[in-house]
C-alpha cells in the first residue's frame, strides 16, 4: 500500500489533510493539478504525509482564506525534504507564488529554489521590492525652516553720474568704491560718506565693467567701446589696453591668485589676457550669442560664464576649452556668482534663479517668484542672496532654503521718469554691512541692515512648503 501511493499519488501529497487517514482522504486515479510528468517519492518514507506552513494559508488550492479554513502548522522535516525531491520545476508555480496574496500565500517548501538559481530568486524578490517601494507613496521634501536675516533699508542716495550707473565694484581695502556709467565716466566714491572722490575719462562709449585688484593698486574697466582698460590708481592713468574684442566688451573678472583677466563680450567669446603682458592667453568659443557675465575662482572650474544663448559654460583654464555646459535656464542668463564658502554657485535668467554645485554644474534648486529680467546677483557669506532687476525690484533670498524674505522697490530719484527704475548692478561692501546698487535713475542707492529688527518684528512667515525642485 506504501509503494502504491507513493507512485499514483506521489504528486498531491504536498496538498495538506486534516489529521484523518491519509488514505481515506485521497480520491482514486489522482492526477497532478499542473499537468506535469508525475515523481515516485523518496522510498523508507511514512505513508501520512502532513505538511503544512508557519504561515496560515487555505487547506487546498482554489479555496479562499478565512479564519475556517485557514491552518497553520509545522511541517515535518521527512515531509518536506521528501517534497523538495518529488515536485518538478514548474513555471507556472513560480508565477502563481508570486502573484498570491502576501500573507496568505501557498509556497511549496524547496519549490523556488528547484525552480530558479539563488541569484535569479534574489533578482526577482529585489525587483519586487522595488516595485512596491515605487508604488509605495513617498513624501515630498519639504522647505526646512530658513534662517532669519534682518531686513535691509535704504539709508544713502547718491547722485553724480550723468547717465545710468551699469557697473559697482569695492576696493579690497573698503575705503572707496568705483562706479561705471553710460556717461563714460568712471567715479570713485568714499564709501564712509558717499562723497565724490575723482572721475575718470577714457572710454569713448558706456562703461559695463569695473574691478579693482587685490595684488596690484589697479583699476580695470570695459566698455561697449570694445575697450578693456588698466588703470594706475597711483596716477589715475591709462597704463594699459587689451586688444581683441570685436563687439561691446560686457563684463570682466580678476582671478584670485594668478595675473590673469577675464572678459567677455557680445562678440559670443570670452578672452584670458595676461595682466602684465597684455597678451591674449586664450578665446574662449562656443557661446552662440553675447556673453553677459563671466566669473574666476581659484578652485575647478576657474571661470564660469553665462550668455543670452540661455546658457552657462564652466571653462577649463588652462586648455581654453569648455569642461561642462549647462542648458537648463530657458532665457538668457545676464547674471552668475559664486558663494564665497560654499562650493556652489547662483545664476539669473527672467525664467528662474538657479543654484548650481561645482564642480560639475550639478543643479541644486530654483528660486522662483523674481520675475523680471535679472541683471545682477550678489551673495554675502552670512548666505544672503541679492538679486537686482531691469524693472527696479530687488529681492533678498535665504540662500540654504531658497526663502524670499524680502522684496525692495525704492523710488526713483525726484526729475527721473518711473520707466527709469533699473538696477543694473549690485555688490556688499567688503564688511557685508553695506549693500549698494547701481541704477538706471543714475544713482548709487546704500542699504543697510535694520538694527532694530528682529525675528518678533520681522518673523519668518513660512510654511514646510513642498519643494519645487524641477530641473527646467
Amino acid at each position: 500500500m506504501a509503494i502504491k501511493l507513493r507512485n499514483e499519488y506521489g504528486p498531491v501529497l504536498h496538498m495538506p489533510t486534516s489529521k484523518e487517514n491519509f488514505k481515506e482522504k485521497c480520491p482514486q486515479n489522482a492526477s497532478d493539478s499542473y499537468g506535469h510528468k508525475q515523481y515516485p517519492a523518496n522510498q523508507g518514507q511514512e505513508v501520512e504525509y502532513l505538511v503544512t506552513g508557519t504561515h496560515p494559508y487555505p487547506p487546498g488550492p482554489g479555496v479562499a482564506l478565512t479564519a475556517d479554513t485557514k491552518i497553520q502548522r509545522m511541517p515535518s522535516e521527512s515531509a518536506a525534504q521528501s517534497l523538495a525531491v518529488a515536485l518538478p520545476s514548474s513555471q507556472t508555480r513560480v508565477d502563481a507564488n508570486r502573484s498570491a496574496p502576501a500573507g496568505g500565500e501557498y509556497r511549496h517548501p524547496g519549490a523556488s529554489d528547484r525552480s530558479q538559481p539563488t541569484g535569479m530568486t534574489s533578482a526577482v524578490m529585489e525587483a519586487g521590492n522595488a516595485k512596491n517601494s515605487a508604488l509605495m507613496a513617498k513624501k515630498a521634501p519639504t522647505m526646512p525652516k530658513p534662517q532669519w536675516h534682518p531686513p535691509w533699508k535704504l539709508y544713502r542716495v547718491i547722485s553724480g553720474h550723468l547717465g545710468w550707473v551699469r557697473c559697482i565694484a569695492v576696493e579690497p581695502g573698503n575705503q572707496w568704491f568705483v562706479t561705471g556709467s553710460a556717461d563714460r565716466t568712471i567715479k570713485i566714491w568714499d564709501l564712509a560718506s558717499g562723497k565724490l572722490k575723482l572721475s575718470l575719462t577714457g572710454h569713448i562709449s558706456t562703461v559695463r565693467g569695473v574691478i579693482v585688484s587685490t595684488r596690484s593698486p589697479y583699476l580695470f574697466s570695459c566698455g561697449e567701446d570694445k575697450q578693456v582698460k588698466c588703470w594706475d590708481l597711483e596716477y589715475n592713468k591709462v597704463i594699459r589696453h587689451y586688444h581683441g574684442h570685436l563687439s561691446a566688451v560686457y563684463g570682466l573678472d580678476l582671478h584670485p591668485t594668478i595675473d590673469v583677466l577675464v572678459t567677455c563680450s557680445r562678440d559670443s567669446t570670452a578672452r584670458i589676457w595676461d595682466v602684465r603682458t597684455k597678451a591674449s592667453v586664450h578665446t574662449l568659443s562656443g557661446h552662440t550669442n553675447a556673453v553677459a557675465t563671466v566669473r574666476c575662482q581659484a578652485a575647478e572650474p576657474q571661470i564660469i560664464t553665462g550668455s543670452h544663448d540661455t546658457t552657462i559654460r564652466l571653462w577649463d583654464l588652462v586648455a581654453g576649452k569648455t569642461r561642462v555646459t549647462l542648458t537648463n535656464h530657458k532665457k538668457s542668463v545676464r547674471a552668475v556668482v559664486l558663494h564665497p564658502r560654499h562650493y556652489t554657485f547662483a545664476s539669473g535668467s527672467p525664467d528662474n534663479i538657479k543654484q548650481w554645485k561645482f564642480p560639475d554644474g550639478s543643479f541644486i534648486q530654483n528660486l522662483s517668484g523674481h520675475n523680471a529680467i535679472i541683471n545682477t546677483l550678489t551673495v554675502n557669506s552670512d548666505g544672503v542672496l541679492v538679486s537686482g532687476a531691469d524693472n527696479g525690484t530687488m529681492h533678498l533670498w535665504d540662500w540654504r532654503t531658497g526663502y524670499n524674505f524680502q522684496r525692495v522697490h525704492a523710488a526713483v530719484q525726484p526729475g527721473s521718469l518711473d520707466s527709469e527704475s533699473g538696477i543694473f548692478a549690485c555688490a556688499f561692501d567688503q564688511s557685508e554691512s553695506r549693500l549698494l546698487t547701481a541704477e538706471a535713475d543714475k544713482t548709487i542707492k546704500v542699504y543697510k541692515e535694520d538694527d532694530t529688527a528682529t525675528e518678533e518684528t520681522h518673523p519668518v512667515s513660512w510654511k514646510p512648503e513642498i519643494i519645487k525642485r524641477k530641473r527646467f
